[in-house]
């Protein structure tokens, strides 16, 4: 080959860029050295902006928090900084030209979650902590604004969902079996099933969350078009890998989510009036109030913990509340934050300030041998509590608005779905159940700050938002058609 100039400059770039790793590494500061690859994701950023959005569906699951190596702050790599880069990007471009529809101005979803955005902002110049709370409203902007405003653009072509999808459920097969794979070398222990997915997931309970998103997804694939018979064995064995690492990642509360999903499934299925539905949920909820004391005691006297391998037995301990440390913990902290709400029920203690204010409002009674005085074991384990606690009454309500919202469009765009295009009407269906396990399982735990959360849930309310403006445009145009 001959040296010309440009591959002289080429070969002392490589030079410099193994030196610096060589040094990075020497210094304990490998994590350095991937300054390049940044730099090159942004380049990729610039000129592919529609294949960088659909990559961060692939790199997601396999992304890895470099606070497990730094010991200073969290970033997951490389997600965040493609989203923080995506987000100037499309800041820049959308000041130079208005890229976005008018219609998504409209939208419930996008209405409820700029609300939320207003409400952090507000909460976050009231807060205990200003400082944390205004970097806990930059991580949401940089995970809302790119996936969620300009998601709206990137899946204005319709195949663009399909390919999201696709790429999010195979990467999530890829952690599936490196997990299994790691898992299998310890028989596939319980108490091992618990960190084995490391360093794609932090812990079980993320792990078994994002696997109970992905069912509904991987069953949506398969039946949304009869497809090519290698195509149909490779569905059925990402359904089987899905299933399987389902299982074994040992989260009642993922299991008890997918069961959620299919209980809609039955009353979307069966079109089941909402104001049926309605008012059996009304009819619950007068029973569980007068029955509540009895029901106190009924779960004081289960005493189940998942010793064994029995499925039933860990569905029964999911409601042991008497020796189930877990399940415990879970308690104190939903009690510590219904008390910081009592004592600043408006604007609450400011957001991302939970971990750093609840270890006071711990009631002795309440702590378990997992408790920790100085209250630094993490958040509120509940979507719906947390923001109470962290911004008062109207961050509850900002919250509930946006699950209301996404429902109320994801249903209402489902039924209004031409019958004929039954490959978007099957893939809005699984988004929809998608929806139900994440938000049923927010009841017990909340990732809406991770990426492996916050990804998926925001991309797919930019769907449900550009399905809308298409499904709209596609009805204009037939009305002029037939005029």
């Amino acid at each position: 080959m001959q040296l010309t100039r440009a591959n002289s400059f080429v070969i002392v770039i490589a030079l410099l860029y193994i030196a610096l790793c060589g040094y990075f590494m020497w210094n304990d500061q490998a994590f350095l050295s991937l300054a390049p690859i940044g730099l090159l994701a942004l380049f990729f950023a610039v000129y592919h902006t529609e294949y960088t959005f659909l990559s961060i569906a692939f790199l997601t699951p396999l992304s890895i928090n470099i606070e497990e190596y730094t010991d200073s702050f969290g970033l997951f790599i490389p997600t965040e900084p493609l989203l923080f880069a995506l987000l100037i990007l499309l800041l820049l471009q959308q000041f130079k030209k208005n890229m976005l529809d008018k219609d998504i101005w409209k939208n419930p979803i996008v209405l409820a979650v700029s609300f939320y955005l207003f409400w952090i902002f507000v909460t976050s110049i009231t807060s205990s902590t200003p400082l944390t709370s205004f970097k806990y409203l930059l991580s949401k902007i940089w995970f809302i604004v790119p996936l969620l405003y300009f998601g709206t653009k990137i899946f204005s072509k319709t195949k663009n969902i399909k390919i999201f999808i696709w790429l999010f459920c195979i990467a999530m097969a890829i952690a599936i079996l490196y997990t299994l794979a790691i898992h299998s070398t310890y028989n596939f222990g319980e108490q091992e099933g618990h960190w084995v997915m490391w360093p794609f997931f932090k812990d079980h309970t993320i792990y078994g969350s994002t696997i109970a998103f992905a069912t509904p997804l991987v069953f949506g694939l398969y039946f949304s078009k009869n497809h090519s018979p290698l195509v149909k064995t490779f569905l059925l064995t990402l359904i089987l890998i899905t299933v399987v690492g389902l299982f074994y990642s040992y989260t009642r509360a993922a299991w008890l989510s997918v069961f959620a999903a299919l209980v809609v499934l039955t009353l979307i299925k069966f079109k089941i009036k909402f104001r049926l539905i309605a008012a059996v949920t009304g009819f619950s909820l007068v029973v569980l109030f007068f029955s509540w004391d009895s029901i106190l005691m009924d779960l004081e006297r289960n005493n189940v913990e998942h010793t064994t391998e029995e499925f039933g037995e860990k569905l029964q301990s999911a409601a042991n509340v008497t020796t189930d440390a877990s399940n415990l913990e879970r308690l104190n902290r939903w009690s510590c934050a219904i008390e910081m709400f009592k004592e600043r029920p408006i604007v609450g203690f400011g957001p991302g300030t939970y971990s750093f204010e609840y270890a006071r409002f711990q009631h002795p009674d309440n702590l378990t041998i997992i408790s920790t005085n100085f209250g630094n074991a993490g958040n509120a384990h509940s979507e719906y509590l947390g923001p109470l606690a962290e911004m008062g009454f109207l961050g509850l309500i900002s919250m509930i608005l946006i699950v209301i919202a996404i429902f109320y469009k994801g249903i209402t765009l489902y039924l209004k779905w031409p019958k004929e295009d039954t490959e978007i009407k099957t893939i809005l269906l699984s988004m929809i159940l998608a929806f139900v396990t994440y938000f049923v399982h927010g009841l017990l735990n909340n990732y809406l700050d991770t990426d492996k959360a916050a990804v998926p849930i925001w991309s797919f309310c930019a769907a449900f938002v550009a399905l809308e403006i298409v499904l709209k445009k596609r009805q204009l145009k037939n009305e002029v058609l037939n005029s």
